[in-house]
């Protein structure tokens, strides 16, 4: 089957949805994509699915690609021609399964990318692969990471309610030196967060939410239940004094 010419003036994009991938893959803007994803896309095709996500974050339904402002506001010259470098660019987030193109003018692109396959993996420079594997190995054993959770959503919590979306409040938790695996379950969880409250829906299970309620507290310990390590302990009550009968009336 012949590649569709990607080198009319105008592409109408559409965000390309399945589940699958969305649930586990990676935002356009997220660290993930900017650290592994690049070295197999290359820097023009990263950073047009970044620009087409940041459309589609503000125009789900749709929108109209005009090539030649794209690839000038991209610093990529012109997009005459099919060997332009925005039109390869176009194949290329085809080729790797980031977009998909249909006879009529249409682009569908990912919101999300999947992670790397082994293959993708063996590509990369070694340095960037032991970084993916130390990435991906902290995602498989996420429980060493919970001690940074509940800070990482009280931060991720306050910039969505700022308006920040997703891939924005990934990078500024990334300042903060969260690891990338707690910065992106947090700003997922924010964001549903904020978007469950306006809804009045719930998040993960719990009970309905209002503008400006705090999410669930975890429960509290049973009072027999001993102390947590560094838990400062509280003071022991002195006992009631005993009575004691001595069979007749006190002198």
């Amino acid at each position: 089957m012949p590649a569709p010419d990607l080198s009319t003036p105008q592409l109408t994009v559409v965000a390309w949805t399945d589940p699958v991938i969305d649930a586990l893959g990676y935002p356009p803007r997220s660290t993930y994509t900017e650290r592994f994803w690049l070295s197999i896309l290359g820097p023009s095709t990263t950073w047009l699915i970044r620009h087409v996500d940041a459309r589609l974050e503000s125009e789900p339904e749709g929108f109209t690609l005009d090539l030649e402002a794209t690839a000038a506001a991209l610093g990529l010259g012109s997009a005459r021609g099919r060997h332009s470098p925005l039109v390869r660019a176009l194949h290329r987030c085809c080729q790797f399964g980031a977009a998909r193109a249909a006879p009529d003018d249409t682009l569908a692109v990912r919101r999300h990318l999947p992670p790397l396959t082994r293959h993708q993996i063996d590509r990369l420079p070694p340095t960037v692969r032991a970084d993916h594997d130390e990435w991906r190995a902290v995602e498989r054993d996420a429980g060493t990471l919970h001690g940074q959770q509940r800070r990482a959503r009280r931060v991720a919590l306050a910039l969505a309610e700022l308006g920040e979306d997703i891939p924005t409040t990934e990078q500024r938790l990334h300042r903060f030196k969260i690891h990338p695996v707690v910065a992106r379950e947090a700003a997922v969880w924010a964001h549903r967060l904020m978007v469950a409250r306006e809804s009045g829906g719930t998040v993960d299970g719990s009970e309905p939410l209002t503008a400006g309620a705090a999410p669930s507290q975890p429960p509290r310990p049973a009072p027999d239940a001993p102390p947590r390590i560094g838990a400062s302990r509280p003071a022991p009550t002195a006992p009631a004094p005993a009575t004691v009968d001595l069979g007749g009336d006190a002198a």
